[in-house]
């Protein structure tokens, strides 16, 4: 029997609203509310909730054979208390079947796992408060942001007691081997790595609708074929994608959810399928070797590495001055503040800064609700110098409200000409 494993990433940002040079120091708000409540409720009509509700019913109907995973960023969740409860309350309704796994990631859905900062391991953090607070479980398996992954970035996630990490199955790492096996980070064997078969994922996620597919129509059995004719030395299919995919990016109109819909029956019957979760799959299988991941490996564009986020001189100035302000935003005890930083620490803000062409091109421009590269990166470094203004300010207010030390009177013994500067005592 080969295992399949269905994972759904589920993640909306804080947008930014259209900040002009002329809003910076005017107490203007950096996000677009309106926006952002739209496109929540957009979403949440179009996918969340038909998704939802559909999965639901087939997890009833298989009486617990169906399994499938989610990670859902704090953003994502923010987002679901503030603009639609009823979304939060039906995927609190499938995890409360036993039948989904709910994985940890970065809370704001960050690159910060790159950043040889404490914030990637406190953003970790949070979101496990957050999912346990909303759902009542503790995550036991990593996704992180993107998929990115290294070695490096491995060794942080086993140091903080995960034992299995989600990430993509590429060539460029794999060679000729295959991603549907389990493999294991090459300096800590207990540290397993579940990786993406991208091949079918994809033909779900992007080329479903896709008419010049040689493919098109996918249908059941034509997919379910293909999962069955993975060699038998194959133990498990990884299919990961945006849960975005069912009724947004691939819309109701394409028969996506007729295909989500019976789906689990043609596996099913095959009798060599069955569906796990991803704590199941590491529970069950054993890993047939190391994997090396020298450099960063991502599930995004044709590179599948950072150049979706970094690389051009845009996103790398946007990304090395909001990281800059780290030390600062640290050395306040000011959760709002800390809560604005990690928003403007999220992937998306680079993303639209993208300025590749062609189809990868084409992905960037449809997500971006700016008119340009140009435009968001503009907008965004507005923000930032705003924000670092009003950083340094809270820190001024704050080292006047630290109490003085003593002075002792200049000759007496002990005395320093130093002891006057308050700004000493923030170091």
């Amino acid at each position: 029997m080969k295992d399949v494993c269905f994972y759904f990433q589920v993640h909306q940002p804080f947008r930014l609203r259209r900040f002009r040079f002329f809003d910076i120091g005017k107490g203007v708000g950096y996000f677009d509310d309106s926006a952002n409540r739209s496109i929540m409720n957009k979403v949440a009509e179009k996918c969340y909730l038909p998704a939802n509700s559909l999965l639901l019913k087939l997890i009833k109907r298989y009486d617990g054979e169906l399994k499938v995973a989610f990670s859902i960023s704090g953003t994502a969740l923010e987002q679901f208390e503030q603009y639609s409860p009823r979304v939060l309350d039906s995927f609190r309704e499938l995890v409360e079947t036993g039948c989904v796994e709910l994985l940890s990631e970065t809370y704001y859905h960050t690159l910060s796992s790159i950043v040889g900062t404490a914030d990637f391991e406190h953003q970790v953090g949070k979101h496990q408060k957050k999912i346990t607070a909303l759902f009542g479980v503790t995550p036991a398996v990593f996704r992180n942001t993107e998929f990115l992954y290294s070695d490096r970035i491995g060794a942080r996630v086993g140091a903080m007691g995960f034992r299995t990490i989600l990430t993509e199955g590429a060539e460029k790492v794999l060679g000729t081997r295959s991603p549907n096996v389990l493999y294991a980070h090459p300096n800590d064997p207990s540290l397993t790595l579940l990786l993406r078969n991208y091949r079918r994922s994809d033909d779900i996620a992007f080329r479903f609708s896709n008419k010049g597919w040689e493919e098109w129509p996918l249908t059941v059995e034509k997919y379910v074929a293909w999962l069955n004719r993975t060699p038998q030395t194959d133990e498990v299919i990884n299919l990961f994608m945006d849960y975005e995919t069912f009724g947004e990016h691939q819309w109701a109109s394409t028969g996506i959810f007729d295909f989500l819909g019976m789906l689990p029956d043609a596996i099913l019957k095959t009798n060599q399928l069955r569906f796990a979760a991803p704590s199941e799959v590491a529970t069950r299988r054993t890993p047939i070797g190391a994997l090396s991941v020298p450099s960063n490996l991502s599930w995004a564009d044709t590179e599948r590495d950072l150049s979706a986020w970094l690389g051009n001189g845009m996103q790398d100035d946007a990304f090395d001055k909001v990281y800059a302000l780290s030390k600062k935003v640290n050395l306040l005890n000011d959760e709002a503040i800390r809560s604005v930083w990690g928003k403007l620490q999220s992937s998306d803000h680079f993303y639209y800064m993208c300025v590749k062409q062609h189809s990868d091109g084409e992905v960037h421009r449809y997500f971006n609700h700016f008119g340009s590269p140009f435009e968001a990166y503009i907008t965004y470094m507005n923000v930032l110098t705003d924000f670092e203004a009003r950083v340094d300010r809270a820190l001024n207010e704050q080292r006047q409200r630290m109490p003085m030390p003593e002075v002792t009177p200049p000759g007496s013994k002990g005395s320093t000409s130093q002891a006057s500067d308050p700004t000493l005592y923030l170091e």
